[in-house]
């Protein structure tokens, strides 16, 4: 079976002050499973990072991106059955689930928290991975 790859990049062209070539993408399909990237406070359109410094602005912006790809996949912010939450700093817990509370109203997906040390770029303070099971269309 073919797997629907979302937004396909590399990763010199994202990170061109790494020594990095790989291929990648934002999102893929595969058995009506939508896989997705961790997401982060940048915007997919212009690669701009949002809300420097500002763990709500960059939460509100990766939800934001998951439900942007997800849209693309032929899903919805509903079908989410899992999450995993990286943040840098423990005290970025209420503020980062509040927001993603609100973008996720009853959905009731599964979730992890995770406090990491870092992300590829010191600007990112938080990064979301979302699955998704494309729920059949009435």
């Amino acid at each position: 079976m073919k797997h629907t790859r979302i937004r396909p990049f590399n990763t010199k062209d994202t990170y061109p002050e790494q020594n990095l070539d790989n291929d990648l993408a934002q999102a893929v399909v595969a058995n009506g499973v939508v896989y997705m990237r961790g997401q982060i406070g940048q915007n997919l359109e212009t690669n701009e990072v949002v809300g420097v410094g500002d763990v709500v602005a960059q939460t509100n912006q990766a939800m934001a991106n998951i439900k942007e790809l997800l849209e693309e996949a032929g899903s919805s912010l509903e079908d989410i059955v899992k999450t995993v939450v990286y943040m840098t700093d423990i005290r970025y817990r209420e503020p980062v689930y509040r927001v993603m509370g609100s973008w996720l109203k009853g959905v009731h997906p599964c979730s992890t928290g995770i406090v990491v040390s870092g992300f590829a770029r010191p600007e990112w303070v938080v990064e979301i991975d979302a699955t998704a099971v494309i729920s059949e269309k009435e």
